[in-house]
């Protein structure tokens, strides 16, 4: 359906940059988590990581209101991709705490 596609790409998108504010400065404290370290020592590192993300879920978005599902499917690997590069580089296996 293009336009439930439509739809949720574009609320996906608009929340896509909201995920990075749970990071801020002393975010490191008080619950477990599975962040690593490095999300706050490397930031820099983390936001090009985020900024990475928030584009290719505006990409998404792009696509998704074509209503083309070759340009969908297209669009939604690499989504994934930037889900996983941030994982793998600032995600630990088990919880802190």
């Amino acid at each position: 359906d293009a336009q439930a596609a439509a739809a949720n790409a574009a609320l996906a998108s608009s929340l896509a940059p909201l995920a990075f504010t749970a990071f801020g400065p002393g975010t490191d404290k008080g619950m477990p988590n599975r962040s690593t370290p490095e999300i706050w020592s490397k930031a820099a590192a983390f936001k090009g990581k985020a900024d990475e993300m928030v584009a290719a879920m505006a990409k998404l978005d792009a696509a998704a209101k074509t209503g083309s599902l070759d340009q969908i499917k297209a669009a939604v690997g690499p989504v994934g991709g930037t889900c996983k590069a941030c994982h793998d580089d600032f995600r630990a296996e088990k919880y802190s705490n």
